[in-house]
């Protein structure tokens, strides 16, 4: 049976869900798993269960938006600079690791609390 445009989209919408909800077994400090396309649109997204999200709605749009633009213009660079390894945005509360994969960018927010940050970023890039 071949496989329509639909259900080949469907069937990688999984895959990334799969994907994502194996990201946040790794750690309990980790809140949120998603994958984002280049638009900065949420193709899929995991937000720990027992956790209440710290953006709102707009805030998220607006962060997906700004990390997609820039995980697009690095692909410029890459002949020159190689290719992106990850990305890591230390903040306040919370610590973004961005990783690319093909055109999609993997978006995983980790609690301040996580020692063990490079073990988490290794075993990720193994699930992806």
């Amino acid at each position: 049976m071949v496989k329509t445009p639909a259900d080949k989209w469907k069937a990688t919408i999984t895959k990334y869900r799969k994907q994502c909800q194996s990201i946040l077994k790794l750690s309990k400090n980790i809140r949120y798993s998603g994958v984002i396309n280049n638009y900065g649109r949420t193709l899929t997204g995991i937000v720990r269960p027992d956790l209440k999200p710290l953006l709102k709605s707009e805030q998220v749009k607006n962060e997906f938006f700004i990390v997609s633009t820039l995980m697009s213009l690095r692909k410029e660079s890459v002949s020159t600079v190689g290719k992106l390894e990850h990305v890591i945005l230390y903040h306040q509360k919370v610590t973004i690791l961005l990783l690319q994969k093909k055109d999609v960018t993997y978006y995983v927010s980790i609690n301040k609390k996580e020692k063990n940050l490079e073990k988490i970023i290794s075993s990720i890039k193994k699930i992806i």
